[in-house]
């Protein structure tokens, strides 16, 4: 199955977290756009963050973000 927008927008979202420490995790305002909104809200129906609007990691979330995070470093390592 190739990317598409949704993955892209779910990808770009969770290649935000900081991690080097559970104790940091993300806002998704509602002025955001309304992609990185509804791929927020996907994430958390997934089971990857804590809140619809961001929150934290979960365990599986930080596994998918560190191998999101190394994919992006792979393909663009400047």
């Amino acid at each position: 199955m190739p990317y598409n927008k949704n993955l892209v927008d779910e990808l770009n979202i969770l290649i935000r977290y900081n991690l080097d420490t559970t104790l940091e995790g993300i806002k998704v305002h509602k002025t955001a756009s309304t992609d990185n909104i509804a791929a927020t809200k996907r994430l958390f129906d997934k089971g990857l963050i804590t809140h619809e609007d961001g929150g934290y990691l979960t365990n599986l979330g930080h596994d998918a973000a560190e191998q999101a995070q190394t994919l992006l470093h792979l393909l663009n390592p400047t």
